[in-house]
C-alpha cells in the first residue's frame, strides 16, 4: 500500500503513471505486432480481425464497472485507514467477475455470428472476422478477474508488480503470435486464429502469475473465500459506482460499431484502413491514458482523507499533463501521420483510408485529453455519472448524423471524421460544466464538515 495523501500530486502522478504506461506500451506493441502480421494477410484479413476487435470495447465497458468499482472503493477505504473494508470490496469484485465471465461466455458463442454477419462487408471478411473470435474469447473471458485484481492494486497505490506481469504476458503474446499465424517453428499456419490463441496463451498465463503474486506476496489485500460470498450491499457499491464509467465504454463500443457498420457500404480496405488508423491512435494516447488512469487513486485517497487542496491540484496537474500532452501528438500526427502507418499494410487504399482519418481526428486530440482527466476526477470523487451524460452526449450528436448521411447520394468517409472532430468539443464542454459542479458539491461538503469538527476540537477544552 501507497500513501498518496503526502507528497506532491505531480510526482505521484509521474510516478504512478510511469509503470502503467510501461504496462500498457507492451500491451500496445503486443497489438501492433499482431496487426503488423495480420497485414502481411491481407486487407480481408485485417478487416476481419479488426471488426472482431470492436468486441474489446464492449468487454472493456463490462470490466470498466469493476474497474471503477472496486479501484475507487478500494482507493477510499486506503484513505481512511480501513485495510477491512478494502479486502471485502476486493473479494466481491472477483464474486462478481466470475458471474461474468459465465454469462459473456455463453451470450459470445450464441451471438458472435449475428455480430459479424452485420458487420462484415462479404463472406471472407465475416469469416476471417468469426475465426479470430472464437480463440479470443478466453483472453475477454479472463479480462474480469484480471481487471478486479489490478483495480484493487492500483487503489492501494501499487502499479508496479502488475505492469511487470502485464509485460511478461505481453511479451509472451508478442513471441507466439507470428509463431501461431505464419507457422514458424510449429509448421501450422493457423492465420487470424493463430493471433487469437496467443493472445488466450499468455493471458491465461499472465492470471496465474497475478494469482502466485496475491498468494505470496501482497501482504494488504488478500484473497478470502467467505469474502467472496455474495454480499448485496458491496455488490451494489461496486456496480452503481461503476456503472456509468461502464456505460462511457459501452457508448464507445456503440460508437465504434456504427463507424463499422457505416463503412461496410465500401470495401474491405476502408474498415482495415479505419482498424489500423484506430489501432495506431490508441498507441500513440498512452502516455495520456497513464495520467488519467493514474489521477483517480490520487486524487480518491486524498477526497477520502478530506484534502480538498490536493485534490483541486490532482485535478488542475492532470489536465495540465493530458492537454499538454494531446497538443504534442496532434502536431505530430498532423504532419508525420503516413510515417506510423506504412508498416502495417501493403495496400496503398488502407494507408490512405488511415492517413486521412489521423489528419482528421487529431483535432479533437486536445479535447480528448481533457475528457480523460475529468472522467478520472469523476472517478475519483465517487460518481461517473456525469462522464456518462458526456459521452451520450457526443454519440447522439454523432450517431444520427452520419446513419443518415451514409444513405445519402455522394456519401463519403471524411464525413464520418468531420463529425467524430466536432462532437469531442461539444463532449470536452459538457464534461467541464459537470465537473465543476461535481468539485463544487463534493469539496465543499468536505470543507463544511471538517470546519464543524475544528471547532468542536477547539471548544472541548472550556467545557472540561
Amino acid at each position: 500500500m501507497k500513501d498518496l495523501t503526502q507528497g506532491p500530486i505531480y510526482k505521484h502522478l509521474i510516478f504512478m503513471s510511469i509503470p502503467i504506461m510501461i504496462g500498457m506500451f507492451v500491451q500496445t506493441l503486443y497489438f501492433l505486432v499482431d496487426l503488423y502480421f495480420i497485414g502481411q494477410l491481407g486487407d480481408v484479413a485485417l478487416a476481419g480481425v479488426s471488426s472482431a476487435g470492436t468486441l474489446f470495447f464492449f468487454v472493456m465497458a463490462l470490466t470498466q464497472v469493476l474497474n471503477v468499482g472496486v479501484g475507487t472503493l478500494v482507493s477510499h477505504a486506503v484513505g481512511r485507514k480501513d485495510p477491512q473494508k478494502a479486502n471485502l470490496i476486493f473479494n466481491q469484485g472477483l464474486c462478481i467477475s466470475i458471474f461474468c465471465m459465465l454469462i459473456l461466455a455463453m451470450v459470445g458463442v450464441s451471438a458472435g455470428p449475428v455480430f459479424f454477419s452485420n458487420m462484415a462487408p462479404d463472406k471472407a471478411t465475416f469469416e476471417a472476422g468469426i475465426s479470430y473470435f472464437y480463440w479470443f474469447l478466453p483472453t475477454l473471458l479472463l479480462q474480469f478477474p484480471m481487471t478486479v485484481i489490478v483495480a484493487a492494486l492500483r487503489g492501494a497505490g501499487v502499479v508496479k508488480q502488475p505492469m511487470m506481469i502485464s509485460m511478461l504476458a505481453v511479451v509472451i503474446n508478442i513471441v507466439l503470435s507470428p509463431m501461431l499465424i505464419t507457422g514458424w517453428g510449429f509448421g501450422i499456419e493457423m492465420g487470424v486464429a493463430g493471433a487469437a490463441l496467443a493472445s488466450s496463451l499468455a493471458t491465461t498465463l499472465g492470471l496465474l502469475a497475478l494469482c502466485w503474486y496475491f498468494h505470496f506476496k501482497e501482504s494488504y489485500l488478500h484473497f478470502s473465500i467467505r469474502k467472496c460470498m455474495p454480499k448485496v450491499a458491496e455488490i451494489k457499491g461496486i456496480i452503481g459506482l461503476g456503472l456509468p464509467a461502464g456505460g462511457e465504454f459501452l457508448l464507445s463500443f456503440a460508437y465504434m460499431s456504427i463507424i463499422y457498420w457505416v463503412l461496410r457500404e465500401f470495401d474491405a480496405s476502408a474498415q482495415a484502413g479505419f482498424g489500423v488508423g484506430v489501432r495506431v491512435m490508441q498507441a500513440l494516447f498512452l502516455p495520456v491514458m497513464a495520467v488519467a488512469f493514474a489521477a483517480p487513486a490520487v486524487a480518491g485517497q486524498n477526497f477520502a482523507a478530506g484534502n480538498t487542496h490536493r485534490v483541486y491540484q490532482t485535478y488542475h496537474q492532470t489536465a495540465l499533463l493530458t492537454c499538454g500532452c494531446m497538443l504534442v501528438l496532434n502536431v505530430i500526427c498532423l504532419f508525420y501521420a503516413e510515417h506510423f502507418l506504412a508498416p502495417f499494410s501493403n495496400d496503398q487504399s488502407v494507408i490512405l483510408v488511415a492517413t486521412i482519418f489521423l489528419s482528421y481526428v487529431c483535432f479533437n486530440f486536445i479535447p480528448a485529453g481533457y475528457v480523460f482527466a475529468a472522467s478520472g476526477m469523476f472517478q475519483a470523487l465517487g460518481n461517473t455519472w456525469p462522464a456518462l451524460i458526456s459521452t451520450a452526449t457526443r454519440l447522439g450528436l454523432f450517431a444520427l448524423p452520419v446513419i443518415w448521411l451514409s444513405m445519402q447520394p455522394g456519401f463519403n468517409m471524411e464525413v464520418i471524421w468531420v463529425f467524430s472532430v466536432a462532437t469531442v468539443y461539444v463532449q470536452a464542454l459538457v464534461s467541464f460544466i459537470l465537473l465543476r459542479k461535481e468539485l463544487r458539491k463534493k469539496l465543499s461538503g468536505i470543507s463544511a464538515r471538517t470546519e464543524a469538527d475544528l471547532e468542536g476540537e477547539s471548544q472541548q477544552p472550556s467545557n472540561a
